[in-house]
């Protein structure tokens, strides 16, 4: 449940900064940017996101790992195989919750992108 609120969250995200960014957006096609550097764009940004969230939460577990010791059945505090499976995981929904809008950023038609504000 709480992968599919991250992926919901992380989309939510990149929706909105695409929809801030449609002007911009516009004018890269317009000057003949390839449809693939403009999804990369997002799915970048997307990913540095969800980078920064995975480096920032494994710490934060790390620096925890005494409280969670308790919680925890049969799984070490600091097992990195459950940290990496984890990260991993996150990485790859984020990266699909970041791949939509910009695929969508990339269908935009440069002169009504241009004209929106």
């Amino acid at each position: 449940m709480s992968l599919l609120v991250g992926v919901v969250g992380i989309y939510g995200v990149i929706s909105y900064t695409v929809s801030q960014r449609t002007r911009e957006v516009g004018i890269r096609l317009a000057l003949g940017a390839p449809l693939d550097d403009v999804t990369q764009l997002f799915v970048r940004h997307g990913l540095a996101l969800s980078g920064i969230g995975a480096i920032c939460g494994v710490a934060a577990a790390l620096a925890l790992t005494r409280l969670m010791g308790s919680m925890l059945f049969e799984v070490s505090p600091a097992d990195p195989l459950t940290y990496a499976a984890a990260s991993s995981g996150l990485t790859v929904a984020a990266l699909l919750g970041s791949y939509l809008p910009a695929r969508r950023a990339a269908r935009v038609d440069p002169v009504e992108a241009i004209r929106a504000e």
